[in-house]
């Protein structure tokens, strides 16, 4: 069934490569960005030329801007079937070297930017009483690495968020779920991070997170030079998650392919440790109704 599919932070990446396999796959896509008619207008004029695909100035960080492009969307197509919540930005650098308000800017795309339009759309899919919400995470949502706990951090919060709402949208005919990529060679590698700003901090910590660095360095190089995985997969991914029946999409889609398998082994066994976890304060998995990840 052709469904209306809004995607946030369309111009390069994964957001473009959804944009061009649901349009292709005969969907209404909106993609949204910002700047549109600036910074970003080749791409919003090559995805514009797409069949049937519309492109919306949208800043997931200026709520004004989210809700005024949401009903404009509405108004245009009378519904909205499916949110990708995709718009995200990447920051690196020791811990202490980041201000608070670094840390803000961080929360204020990858976190705050997904409430901002959940809360936008989530009251069209409610009316509906149907709905589909899918937010791109990380793997570094459920396990940390060192020189980016920053981003780690605004990635965690956001699994929680949406592990969190899932039992609470189910009842009301929205399931919201997660897509978690590993390291893919996209466009936000060279886009403008939102690094550790406090001078002199990172420096003071001396070899020990020199060497740390170029270590992380070499074995992310390795994996985008050698393994080097399909950024299609994620949109791949988004695109099942969309055709599976309602009611039978998982919680989680973990996609590293780096990893050989070990994201999948992962997210099996902390899931059913969840399971038992829950289960230890007289909870029932059933009545909370998260549905657990495919074998």
């Amino acid at each position: 069934m052709k469904k209306v599919i809004l995607i946030t932070g369309s111009s390069t990446g994964f957001g473009a490569l959804m944009v061009k396999t649901f349009s292709k796959a005969g969907h209404t896509v909106v993609a949204t960005m910002r700047n549109v008619k600036d910074k970003n207008a080749k791409f919003a004029e090559a995805l514009s030329a797409l069949p049937d695909t519309e492109v919306v100035d949208l800043d997931v960080t200026d709520e004004v801007s989210v809700n005024d492009a949401v009903k404009t969307i509405y108004a245009g197509h009378g519904k909205i079937d499916v949110l990708i919540n995709n718009a995200g930005i990447y920051g690196g650098g020791v811990l202490e070297g980041y201000s608070v308000a670094q840390v803000q800017k961080l929360f204020d795309v990858n976190v705050w930017g997904v409430l901002r339009m959940n809360n936008a759309v989530l009251p069209i899919m409610r009316a509906a009483r149907e709905g589909l919400i899918i937010t791109v995470s990380s793997q570094v949502g459920r396990i940390a690495l060192p020189l980016q706990a920053a981003y780690n951090a605004s990635k965690f919060a956001l699994e929680g968020l949406i592990e969190g709402s899932y039992p609470e949208l189910i009842g009301q005919g929205v399931e919201s779920v997660l897509i978690e990529p590993g390291g893919f060679m996209t466009e936000i590698i060279s886009k403008a991070h939102v690094n550790a700003d406090r001078d002199g901090i990172q420096e003071s910590y001396g070899a020990h997170v020199i060497d740390l660095k170029q270590h992380i360095l070499e074995a992310f190089t390795k994996i985008f030079t050698e393994a080097a995985p399909d950024p299609q997969l994620i949109a791949d991914a988004a695109l099942n998650l969309v055709n599976t029946e309602r009611g039978k999409r998982p919680l989680r889609t973990p996609l590293d392919p780096s990893s050989k398998g070990i994201d999948i082994e992962y997210n099996h066994a902390t899931s059913e440790i969840r399971k038992r976890w829950i289960g230890a304060y007289g909870m029932v998995e059933s009545k909370i109704n998260v549905v657990s990840p495919s074998k």
